[in-house]
């Protein structure tokens, strides 16, 4: 996928529609990569005024997350303003395969169009239903058909299947538009209810459920659309370069920081340009090319974490970076550009019996590059008697990059890129350790501890009178 552009598909189905002549349903998607600025490459505005927007929304089948919003945010006429804003979008719970959405219109109106919202950095992102319509006259209709039901034998009719996931190898996440409407201009129907039909993206983890910000419902015969006014902000602080070789392209968007622009420009950007080749580069693997475009996004609504990484994108904590530019803000954005470059969502889209590689070894590498190859100076990842006890080898974070550091010392200097690569490819097993270093994971871990114990009882001993 080109990430300068738009992807633009088109699929068409035939639908029977009662009262007129047989029509043809084109799914058009756009998709606006995470790569891609929001502000510079927009997404259509929903409307304000369509039908959807005084509907009433109905949970038939599926339980929603309770970490995003009400079904009210799929009318409201707006969009989130960021890529990762659960708040904004409403999506069904985690681990669970979608779920079922009645509308009802309230009467039956002619529908010419209908558009689905979604945006998420990763697979949250695409969207994939069907979506059926009915006038509610039937006898033998049901309002809320159980996903044991098939609408179809109910009083419904098929009006378009939706699967806006890329290809295997393309990026997933990003802003999705699918606008659903008659080839030659007609009616889609006439509907007073819609039924959509929701499933998940992907099933190799909890988080296949995607994020839908807005569903659109626009009558033939109402009002012309009007969308919401773009909200008022900041012109766009923008800070973009490449690698010097013009290998890797860059973006920092400081327009929620710009008091912190010239931190930007002086100390982060030097960061990045050196240490995201040097990252590539340390975190090799057969077949595998780094993404080439990168983009650190300063965001205002992320809470207590300080930063994230999602596909090609980077979020940055204005708040807590403004407390840490002399401390651990540059180290931050290194662990966060490892989480890029080790691209272990990989596996899911190239080995379907891909193994999951876990949480903790995940953050451990991250911080091992950072604490152990970044920053070895200010020893923040060091263990002491004070923190002896926290000493696990899966305790994560900087404990693990602890032991990561003593193993690929003790045993392997190339521990690491080994065990990247095998979770990478989505083939990592405990029993790598075993393979790489003839010991076992617990035998490591009970060795790496007795040597941090004798350690630092021997420098106990050393400061006795």
């Amino acid at each position: 996928m080109k990430t300068s552009s738009l992807l633009i598909a088109a699929a068409i189905l035939m639908v029977a529609v009662p009262g007129v002549s047989l029509a043809q349903t084109i799914v058009t998607e756009e998709q606006h990569p995470t790569t891609m600025d929001p502000r510079l490459h927009p997404v259509p505005a929903p409307a304000l005024n369509d039908a959807a927007a005084k509907a009433r929304f109905t949970l038939v089948a599926g339980q929603r997350d309770r970490n995003g919003g009400d079904l009210a945010v799929l009318h409201d006429g707006r969009l989130p303003t960021d890529a990762d804003q659960p708040s904004a979008n409403f999506f069904f719970q985690a681990g669970t395969d979608g779920g079922r959405l009645q509308l009802d219109l309230d009467k039956v109106i002619a529908v010419q169009r209908i558009r689905t919202y979604s945006w998420h950095p990763t697979t949250r992102g695409p969207q994939v239903y069907e979506v059926f319509g009915s006038d509610g006259a039937g006898s033998d209709f049901a309002p809320a058909p159980g996903r044991d039901l098939k609408p179809e034998s109910c009083g419904w009719q098929l009006i378009a299947k939706v699967d806006t996931r890329p290809t295997q190898g393309e990026e997933q996440g990003g802003q999705y538009l699918v606008t659903l409407a008659d080839k030659e201009g007609r009616l889609l129907g006439r509907f007073r209810y819609l039924l959509f039909d929701i499933s998940r993206t992907e099933a190799e983890d909890a988080f296949g459920n995607t994020f839908y910000s807005e569903i659109d419902v626009i009558d033939a015969d109402g009002p012309p659309p009007t969308a919401a006014p773009a909200p008022a902000g900041n012109e766009p602080v923008l800070v973009t370069f490449d690698a010097g070789d013009g290998a890797y392209h860059f973006t920092i968007d400081a327009t929620a920081a710009t008091d912190l622009a010239d931190w930007v420009r002086t100390e982060l950007k030097p960061v990045v340009q050196e240490w995201y080749p040097k990252l590539v580069a340390m975190l090799p693997s057969e077949g595998f090319s780094a993404r080439t475009d990168l983009t650190l996004v300063f965001r205002d609504n992320m809470g207590g974490t300080p930063a994230s990484a999602g596909g090609g994108r980077i979020n940055l904590n204005s708040q807590w970076f403004r407390g840490e530019l002399k401390r651990e803000a540059r180290g931050a954005v290194v662990h966060e550009m490892v989480h890029v470059v080790q691209d272990y969502g990989r596996a899911r889209r190239t080995n379907r019996n891909a193994t999951r590689t876990p949480g903790w070894l995940v953050e451990g590498i991250a911080d091992y590059i950072r604490w152990f190859l970044y920053e070895p100076e200010t020893r923040g990842a060091e263990i002491s008697a004070r923190n002896l006890s926290r000493a696990r080898y899966d305790a994560s974070y900087r404990v693990t990059g602890n032991f990561l550091d003593w193993v690929t010392r003790r045993y392997d200097k190339d521990l690491v890129k080994q065990l990247n690569a095998l979770a990478r490819e989505g083939k990592y097993t405990e029993a790598a350790w075993e393979e790489v270093t003839g010991k076992t994971l617990p035998e490591l871990g009970d060795e790496w501890r007795q040597d941090l114990e004798r350690r630092i009882n021997g420098a106990s001993e050393a400061r006795l009178p």
